[in-house]
């Protein structure tokens, strides 16, 4: 499975280990969007940004 995660919010008042994270995730700016591999490590990391960004699975 895939899992499609765009970024919604600025990172402009959030600490820096906030903005590291979304940065691994690939998002730059508002609007962008990534498609990842469905993992333990992805999922961690967009539940530490949830209130950033949004998800969606995606089937094959």
């Amino acid at each position: 499975m895939k899992i499609r995660v765009k970024q919604v919010r600025s990172l402009i008042t959030e600490p820096k280990k906030i903005r590291l994270v979304v940065l691994g995730l690939g998002l730059t700016r508002i609007g962008k969007e990534k498609i990842h591999n469905d993992n333990n490590c992805i999922r961690g990391m967009i539940n530490k940004v949830k209130h950033l960004v949004e998800y969606e699975l995606l089937s094959k």
